[in-house]
């Protein structure tokens, strides 16, 4: 399965996605994602610090995600959780990608964070 359709079909496909992207761990590059989403350089410089263990900055200021604030509201190992007002961000990182989900207003978080995780935990078993 290519990278884009991971985006398509897996996260977007399962209806708990309305937007969703790929980077490559080091956030150096886009590998697959919804149109018009994208996250500036120090957008991912961001998540990936607080992919790092180091969220403490990111609960001070907000995460930044393709142009809009978020409130971050959990970070764990491998994830963090944001939101603004009704809508919100998942971010799962697996071995060698980091996952980026975005849910809009009328979806569940829940259910958006069971499916990048899922997509994550299948991505990291296959060695990614």
């Amino acid at each position: 399965m290519s990278w884009q359709a991971y985006v398509d079909s897996s996260m977007v496909g399962s209806g708990h996605v309305n937007k969703g992207a790929i980077y490559s761990i080091a956030g150096d590059s886009k590998w697959a994602g919804s149109a018009g989403f994208e996250l500036s350089p120090a957008e991912i410089q961001e998540v990936i610090t607080g992919l790092s263990g180091k969220p403490e900055k990111l609960f001070a200021d907000g995460l930044h995600v393709a142009g809009e604030r978020y409130v971050l509201t959990k970070a764990e190992d491998r994830s963090l959780y944001a939101r603004k007002g009704r809508e919100g961000v998942v971010i799962v990182k697996t071995k060698m990608a980091i996952l980026i989900a975005h849910y809009k207003d009328g979806m569940i978080a829940g259910n958006t964070a069971t499916t990048v995780e899922q997509l994550a935990d299948y991505l990291i078993k296959t060695g990614y």
